[in-house]
């Protein structure tokens, strides 16, 4: 195998026998395999000149998003999509001139044309997966399922380092649209996110723990549940479910258990009752919680039950999980807390007016945006110290799991207005676009560089490439990305990079900190 596609990577360089994440080569050649047929499929798409079919848009999007960093484990069920896709090409006609599709990373022996092949496929993975989320809940844009042809074909022609450049940048504006899309899908099923408190501690019935990112899994067992004598708890990026409408009509929606995926481990076991992992941000499974696990969607690990796609008018059955709860003793309590959230950008834009007095009064000096993931590493506790050394009259605006490494810190407010803004999941990055260019609206500016506001994002997997794509495509400038860079970048691609964009890398938090308050 060979495989480095998220932060973790071994040595920052790339994982050969095992994944960092804990995937076996097994599995990384399978994905490989089903990359290879997803551009197989593109090209023999693109020669016949048509447009591809929602149902195939829906199929490509399903599979980038199986191959997503710690989405799915098992080589069966990737066997299964390998299966399905070859089904799929063969429903294409063959394409003349069509090239020999090397399989894997290192099929592309030239360093600059590689990095860049792989910088516009896992953007694309992290578009099939945002755009994954918004097909399920009945929103789709045809404009990503055609971009998805167009650069699953491109990694497979002889382009130059520029033309695939200018992709890339395309497959930001193609980020944009996949998370509006979710956005919208989000908002018209279940209401626009409410600033909301949620709770950390436990009740003393059995509980379901439910984790990941589908918010129509978390609906269906909501449902399901009502009346059950069993609670539900989120985890993970599920926690901002407690901020839509139409899940707080649920009483037994207790509150949000544990932090961010990497600490599952230790939280699944104490949580005692079962688990539910809606999508990505599985790790391996101990031992001591496997009999209590359930994935569903594109989520999967070898020898945990999976729950079946729900049928055409019917929910996913959730019954096993139910009658498993109902045997299991509460949950063990972690922290009793409270958890402020729910400033999506219709939120943030309704205290526009005291956003923007704040800040002519100087009563507000600047915003860090310091959204993105959370991970393992020890150098990730420098978001944490920035979060905790920056001027109180700064605004902190976060979206994606990077926020556990500060959302529960008593850092205060500025005119009743708090200083940690949490949009929400991964994917509500979009919000912070949105209020962005919203406030150079305000202030008539002519690019969002010019408002008191900077970009220090963590990074992991390949929906966080999406999003910072789709910063770079909006023009966002000065971005500063850590705790290292990907190594997916060659030195030619992150020195391109770096002058057309003056993307930073992470360094000492102080230091950071006085650089971004003086606009650098």
């Amino acid at each position: 195998m060979f495989c480095f596609q998220c932060q973790e990577t071994c040595k920052n360089q790339g994982c050969t026998m095992r994944g960092m994440c804990g995937k076996s080569s097994e599995a990384a050649n399978r994905m490989d395999q089903l990359i290879e047929l997803l551009k197989e499929i593109a090209w023999r798409v693109e020669a016949s000149g048509q447009k591809p079919s929602p149902r195939l848009g829906r199929f490509l999007t399903r599979s980038l998003f199986i191959t997503i960093t710690n989405a799915n484990f098992d080589p069966a069920r990737l066997q299964q999509q390998i299966d399905e896709a070859a089904a799929e090409r063969d429903k294409l006609p063959a394409a003349a001139n069509m090239p020999e599709i090397p399989v894997g990373v290192l099929g592309t022996s030239e360093e600059d044309i590689r990095s860049w092949r792989e910088l516009l496929t896992y953007g694309m993975k992290g578009i099939g997966a945002y755009a994954d989320h918004a097909a399920i809940l009945g929103v789709e844009d045809q404009a990503v399922y055609d971009f998805l042809i167009k650069g699953l074909a491109a990694t497979v022609k002889p382009l130059s380092v520029d033309a695939l450049a200018k992709l890339v940048i395309e497959c930001g504006h193609v980020a944009v649209l996949a998370m509006a899309a979710l956005d919208r899908a989000n908002t018209s099923n279940y209401g626009r996110p409410e600033i909301t408190t949620v709770k950390t501690g436990v009740g003393k019935r059995p509980g379901i723990l439910i984790s990941g990112h589908d918010l129509k899994d978390m609906a269906e067992l909501l449902e399901q549940t009502l009346n059950s004598g069993v609670d539900i708890y989120t985890h993970g990026e599920m926690l901002p479910a407690h901020y839509y409408p139409a899940f707080k009509k649920y009483p037994h929606l207790v509150g949000n258990y544990g932090g961010s995926w990497f600490h599952q481990n230790t939280e699944f076991e104490s949580f005692n009752g079962p688990i539910l992992m809606t999508t990505n941000c599985i790790i391996p499974v101990r031992d001591s919680y496997q009999e209590r696990i359930f994935t569903t969607g594109m989520a999967g690990y070898p020898g945990v039950r999976h729950i079946p796609d729900r049928q055409p008018g019917r929910q996913k059955d959730f019954s096993a999980l139910i009658a498993l709860a109902k045997r299991c003793q509460p949950p063990t309590e972690l922290d009793d807390l409270e958890i402020v959230g729910g400033f999506a950008h219709d939120q943030v834009l309704a205290l526009a007016d005291r956003i923007i007095a704040a800040i002519q009064s100087g009563a507000i000096k600047r915003f860090i945006v310091m959204g993105g993931c959370d991970g393992r590493h020890k150098t990730r506790e420098y978001f944490t110290e920035v979060a905790e050394n920056l001027p109180k009259d700064t605004i902190i605006l976060t979206a994606g799991c990077a926020k556990y490494r500060y959302n529960k810190l008593k850092l205060g407010e500025i005119d009743g207005i708090p200083r940690v803004l949490d949009a929400g999941q991964c994917n509500d990055s979009y919000s912070l676009a949105v209020i962005a260019m919203k406030l150079q609206e305000a202030f008539q500016l002519e690019n969002l560089n010019q408002l008191p506001i900077s970009f220090d994002l963590a990074w992991y997997e390949q929906k966080a490439v999406a999003v910072l794509l789709a910063l770079l495509a909006l023009g966002v400038k000065g971005i500063r990305l850590g705790p290292t860079l990907p190594a997916f970048l060659s030195p030619n691609a992150a020195k391109v990079l770096i002058e057309h964009f003056d993307l930073k890398l992470t360094g000492e938090a102080r230091q950071d900190i006085a650089a971004m308050m003086s606009g650098q």
